[in-house]
């Protein structure tokens, strides 16, 4: 971790340098293009008073050049520093987050909670604090998208982990592709809540355009106007009037047409600048070396059924973007007017829109996949010393080995567990606050990101290919009038359904029935384990019902007793976090109570 925060602190401090030198040239570049101004109007007042020949003309033309090159390099110069203040920032980001400052992070993928999911509401996967706003490096709307789906949804084959985990090794070792795509991303200016308008567009043609006749007179039309002015005006060989009414006609073609015209190129405008990003982001992965099977097969996704690639493809459309800007520039009217300008960049656009349009999802998609995969790449590049899991055909293993809540950073504590067929059920037994929520938490957490292919907070993860459920978080819901002990009852419903089906269930269940009296939760929580066992379920269960701990002894070890348990020093409470084997021995609530005001007469 310590190596990776020196990288982005020498990266962060290399692109302030060049972002602050680079803004001084632009300062300079400007003051000189103040001064070219200001001697074109010198210049263009001595010939407008007639003082002055061709050498002050070519002067004028001279000066006219550098003035628009000037224009040209200070825009690039301004890209530039752009780009050089994200790359700065990018840094700044990653070193907040390996100091354990991601908490601050706006990006929380809130829109993706989901209170009924199966485990990601428990889990923390996505709000405030979250796994999301921890590794999240997505930008665009399809890349958040698509690393909520992998973070909510389990495999359905052990071949898709590795698969993925491979394409995420290696992208773990490429920091700069990692981050040139985050800042090619974050160049958006306007930023989509989805791409789904941008498909749509892509996909949506004007037959008009395709028609042949159309395309001929679009062609042959203004060069019979462009003859006509040079014959009449040029030569003098055909009436003056000739050209003057082809003029007035392809005018009158533009006007007549002119909302359908604006609609179309307005659709253009409001895309130019994802186009633009899309196509240098796709340039960057095709551009890359790769070796992993799931990142070639990504960049095959980006091809057409010729073979050309989306860079190529996107190219183009960049082309026929540009074009279309330039009818913006009123000096550009009569070139506009004379050449059919708008007609010929429809025609154009409908024809890209025709060969490679229906592609755009698919491209979109391939974006988003790998600014998911980069996102969970950086957990390996950060912590070199996380293990790769491994994904087991075995049904009802779960071992893992010193591993540790990857949110609690510097504060986590390492545990061990081994859960193997015949004992599927650990009970874990524990004082308040000893550490057993956040156990089954470190434990589901790990497995969502073994899931995903990710590198895990530990030593070392071997596990099944299972459904996860999870019962932890559970609140009353006044507007739908739900309390709290009913809203367990649904989930626990879910949990069970779920056991009976083909996959394999593995559950966390905290504090099951807390909403009832004793002797109920006591005798439900025993049933429950028993069905779930029955089911072929297998689960970590935390509990304060020491008395379930008789459950390993009558069923004969299929559950296990695990606890935590405090310490008491200089007259306070104390807690080591250390997983141990067997059931707790010590209780805390009385000394709490103690501690909170209430006086405890001793019995």
């Amino acid at each position: 971790m310590q190596k990776s925060k020196k990288i982005y602190q020498k990266r962060k401090k290399k692109y302030s340098k060049l972002s602050t030198k680079t803004n001084k040239i632009m300062n300079i570049v400007s003051l000189i293009r103040l001064i070219t101004a200001i001697i074109f109007i010198i210049v263009a007042v001595f010939l407008f008073m007639d003082i002055g020949g061709i050498i002050l003309w070519a002067t004028l033309l001279f000066i006219l050049g550098v003035f628009l090159y000037l224009i040209r390099f200070h825009n690039k110069l301004k890209g530039l520093h752009e780009y050089l203040i994200i790359l700065t920032n990018i840094n700044s980001k990653s070193i907040d987050r390996v100091e354990g400052n991601w908490n601050t992070f706006k990006d929380r993928g809130e829109e993706y909670v989901d209170e009924n999911h199966d485990y990601t509401f428990d889990l923390d996967i996505f709000g405030q604090n979250s796994l999301f706003q921890y590794i999240n490096s997505a930008y665009t709307s399809e890349g958040r998208n698509r690393l909520a789906y992998i973070l909510s949804n389990i495999p359905k084959n052990k071949d898709n982990i590795y698969e993925r985990q491979e394409a995420i090794k290696e992208l773990s070792k490429k920091r700069w592709f990692r981050q040139r795509l985050l800042a090619e991303g974050m160049t958006i200016k306007v930023k989509s809540e989805d791409n789904k308008s941008l498909v749509e567009w892509a996909r949506r043609k004007n037959s008009f355009y395709d028609k042949g006749w159309i395309k001929v007179i679009i062609k042959i039309l203004p060069l019979i106007t462009i003859t006509a002015l040079i014959a009449g005006y040029g030569f003098e060989i055909i009436s003056k009037s000739i050209p003057i009414y082809l003029v007035i006609i392809q005018i009158l073609m533009g006007f007549l047409n002119s909302n359908n015209i604006n609609k179309e190129f307005n659709e253009v405008y409001r895309y130019q600048d994802e186009i633009k990003v899309y196509w240098k982001m796709l340039n960057i992965f095709e551009k890359g070396k790769f070796k992993s099977s799931y990142l070639l097969k990504l960049r095959n996704r980006i091809k057409n059924e010729e073979g050309h690639s989306a860079i190529i493809q996107l190219r183009e459309l960049d082309k026929i973007v540009e074009r279309i800007l330039n009818r913006k520039n009123m000096l550009f009217l009569p070139i506009k007017i004379v050449t059919l300008w708008d007609y010929q960049c429809l025609i154009r656009l409908h024809k890209w829109k025709k060969q490679s349009g229906s592609l755009v999802k698919e491209w979109l998609s391939v974006v988003g996949e790998l600014e998911a995969l980069s996102s969970l790449a950086l957990l390996g590049y950060d912590n070199p010393d996380w293990a790769i899991p491994e994904i087991t055909d075995e049904e009802s293993v779960i071992i893992s080995q010193n591993i540790a809540h990857p949110l609690l950073r510097s504060d986590a504590v390492s545990n061990s567990i081994k859960i193997e067929d015949p004992s599927r059920i650990v009970l874990i037994t524990g004082s308040n606050m000893a550490g057993k929520s956040t156990f089954l938490r470190t434990i589901g957490i790990n497995i969502v990101l073994a899931y995903s292919g990710s590198s895990i907070c530990g030593e070392k993860l071997r596990c099944s290919l299972m459904n996860l459920q999870t019962c932890m978080r559970i609140s009353d819901d006044l507007e739908e009038g739900v309390s709290s002990f009913y809203g367990e009852l649904k989930r626990i419903n879910n949990i069970v359904k779920a056991s009976e089906g083909k996959e394999q269930v593995f559950f966390l269940l905290d504090e099951i029935f807390k909403g009832t009296n004793s002797y109920d939760r006591h005798l439900g929580a025993k049933m429950l384990l028993k069905q779930l066992y029955k089911n072929n379920g297998i689960g970590l269960v935390s509990t304060h019902d020491l008395e379930l701990g008789e459950l390993e002894k009558t069923t004969k070890g299929n559950v296990l007793n695990y606890h935590f348990k405090e310490y008491y020093k200089d007259g306070k409470i104390h807690f080591d976090y250390k997983l141990k084997r067997g059931v707790s021995t010590t209780r805390n609530a009385i000394y709490l109570m103690k501690m909170a005001g209430v006086k405890i007469e001793d019995l």
